[in-house]
């Protein structure tokens, strides 16, 4: 079992930037495909940015240009740095670990295909 714990949002106003953190209970956080997903309300569950294990990065069209994501395997830590944040990115962010056998480059954006959560943190940017 991992625990993911999500922590960095906030309000921010139209255009600013703000830098979530997910931190991981596990001695093997190198192995697993790290996620952010977003929820607004009343919206399905929407992929934002994946970092596979060989840190090939895979964003969201809606992000392409404006997110990156990292992360620090000696720190067990995923980061997703958000920038020219719009109203439309207000949501709950939420981090999530795949454990899927598969190549470097693999990832998924379907939320299904990964096997743990955090409890989500939200962001909020004001108009």
């Amino acid at each position: 079992q991992v625990q993911l714990v999500e922590s960095g949002g906030g309000l921010v106003q139209d255009g600013g930037s703000l830098r979530l953190s997910c931190a991981a209970s596990t001695r093997t956080f190198s192995i697993y495909v790290m996620g952010w997903f977003r929820q607004a309300p009343g919206k399905e569950r929407e992929f934002v940015a994946a970092i596979s294990r060989g840190w090939n990065r895979y964003f969201g069209d809606s992000v392409k240009g404006r997110f990156a994501i990292s992360r620090d395997n000696a720190k067990n830590e995923v980061y997703l740095q958000m920038n020219s944040l719009k109203p439309e990115d207000t949501a709950v962010y939420y981090c999530a670990a795949d454990s899927t056998v598969g190549g470097t480059d693999y990832y998924s954006s379907d939320p299904k295909e990964y096997d743990f959560w955090g409890q989500g943190t939200q962001v909020t940017v004001s108009s």
